[in-house]
C-alpha cells in the first residue's frame, strides 16, 4: 500500500472525504502504479484520464460502503 494514500472513510475521518481528498489519493495512486511522479508531456493526456477515472471509482466506493457502527446521515 502507498503509505501516501490515507484512509478516506469514517471513522479515519471525521467526515465525507472531499473531493480534493478523493483526487489527491487517486493522483497518488496513479503515480505509484505507472512509477511517474509527474509524466512526460506524450503521457499526460493518459495520465490524467487515468486520475480522472480511479477518483471517479474511489467516490462510487465511498458513497456505497456501509460502515458498521456509523451514525446514519
Amino acid at each position: 500500500m502507498c503509505r501516501s494514500i490515507k484512509t478516506l472513510r469514517p471513522p479515519a475521518i471525521p467526515d465525507d472525504a472531499t473531493e480534493g481528498e478523493i483526487r489527491a489519493a487517486a493522483l497518488q495512486y496513479v503515480r505509484k502504479v505507472s512509477g511517474f511522479r509527474a509524466p512526460a508531456a506524450h503521457n499526460r493526456e493518459v495520465f490524467d484520464r487515468a486520475v480522472d477515472a480511479v477518483a471517479e471509482a474511489t467516490a462510487e466506493l465511498l458513497a456505497g460502503l456501509e460502515v458498521r457502527g456509523a451514525r446514519a446521515s
